[in-house]
């Protein structure tokens, strides 16, 4: 039952060098410390809304007002993170309303353009830690490590947006009571720096629905539970999505299942390629007729077939952008949204 997770981890990763790495790390699918200053200016501009989504009904809310849907973005295996990103082309698909960047460690300098850029053209943005050799993993250490990279960065990427605290941390066979440990830490950490909405991918490479809502609920007496009230949980829905706790493939069920944390949700990421059995399609559907939000694996940057524009991303040139075209996967995202 882990195959369908293999491909789907085997498509989102962008060049042969980290497909290669993550096949074998799998078996699945000069900053320094913000002072006082930084702190406070951070903790400040985390609430002031990065992008007006004034005429939006029944998104998922945040500190940053509600969530449009959108897409992500996965530039930092390409051209050495020195991309130009297509927003002439994206700026013109209006049912795009918010940017989910994928940011590797070691990314900082191009990452604080494309966030600068992203809220240039009116976006909303999401920003996501994106270590690609240790997704699905359940080392603390990797976590806390995302933690410490935010508290030290948040403010040199130029704040004001929302934190995804790390993407796809957790595996299928992490405890509701682990989970929740973990993310206690870290979010205590990014805390130092950051007082508005964290997305919390769910574990299992977002498809553990059930362990999430416990993890935030508790489904067991004495269980350790996520305290913070701030967050959002974020689930990854793809053909292959597997729900290991219930013993099947993912399906509309599990959306409420998750919405039964009592926390706002969303759909961070959804695509139509990676495994089979689970029909994506019609989960993704009903989440955002529940209100959740959606964004769409990916504008740019993956490793396979899902990308909605095509060329892959070229070298960013100051003052001379980029030409794109919409691909043949562009509405399979788009009619989504």
């Amino acid at each position: 039952m882990k195959k369908p997770h293999f491909i789907k981890q085997s498509l989102k990763t962008v060049p042969i060098l980290f497909l290669a790495l993550n096949i074998s790390l799998f078996v699945s699918c000069d900053k320094s410390e913000s002072d006082q200053t930084v702190i406070s200016t951070a903790i400040t501009t985390a609430e002031t809304p990065a992008a007006s989504n004034s005429g939006l009904t029944a998104k998922t809310p945040s500190t940053f007002g509600d969530i449009g849907n959108g897409v992500n973005l996965q530039p930092s295996y390409y051209n050495g993170g020195n991309c130009d990103l297509g927003w002439n082309l994206m700026k013109q698909n209006t049912k795009i309303k918010t940017v989910r960047i994928e940011v590797e460690p070691g990314q900082e300098t191009n990452a604080k353009r494309w966030i600068s850029e992203a809220k240039a053209n009116g976006f909303t943005v999401i920003v996501s830690y994106h270590k690609s050799s240790v997704l699905g993993s359940d080392n603390i250490t990797e976590l806390n490590a995302a933690a410490t990279w935010w508290k030290n960065n948040y403010s040199y990427l130029g704040g004001n947006f929302i934190i995804n605290l790390t993407n796809e941390w957790g595996s299928h066979n992490i405890t509701p009571s682990a989970f929740a440990s973990a993310y206690n830490a870290a979010i205590t950490e990014v805390r130092k720096v950051y007082s508005g909405t964290i997305i919390i991918d769910i574990p299992g490479w977002g498809q553990e629905t059930a362990t999430a809502a416990c993890a935030v609920k508790g489904c067991s007496t004495g269980q350790t539970k996520i305290n913070d009230t701030k967050i959002i949980l974020s689930a990854h829905i793809y053909p292959g999505a597997y729900n290991q706790a219930k013993g099947r493939y993912v399906n509309i069920s599990d959306i409420d299942d998750l919405a039964s944390s009592g926390r706002p949700c969303m759909i961070g990421e959804f695509g139509n390629s990676g495994g089979s059995g689970a029909d994506w399609s019609s989960i993704v559907d009903y989440a955002r007729n529940k209100g959740w939000t959606v964004l769409g694996w990916a504008w740019n940057g993956d490793g396979g077939s899902m990308n909605m524009i095509t060329p892959q991303f070229q070298s960013f040139v100051n003052g001379s952008p980029k030409t794109y075209n919409k691909g043949s996967y562009f509405n399979i995202v788009y009619d989504k949204l």
